[in-house]
């Protein structure tokens, strides 16, 4: 996580560090859900390797829910899409 905080906050300057930590883990929790909703949603049972389908249903998972919470965040910009 170290290397996330300190290559994202590079270029911007003087960063608050309470709302650096703030957006550190809203990160881990939303990667935390996203990795339980799919865990659900991918894996009948646990096997020592991944296999090519359960990968798949992964990255389509994470590209889903990823594409859903962006759209969550933006509700101005789609609306302005549609007019």
């Amino acid at each position: 996580m170290d290397s996330f905080s300190s290559s994202s906050v590079a270029g911007l300057g003087a960063v608050d560090p309470q709302l650096q930590h703030f957006i550190e883990q809203r990160f881990q929790q939303l990667v935390h859900q996203m990795t339980e909703l799919c865990w659900e949603k991918c894996m009948d049972k646990p096997e020592p390797k991944l296999d090519s389908p359960a990968e798949a249903c992964f990255v389509n998972c994470f590209i889903l829910n990823r594409l859903e919470q962006t759209q969550k965040s933006k509700p101005v910009f789609s609306e302005s899409l549609s007019d």
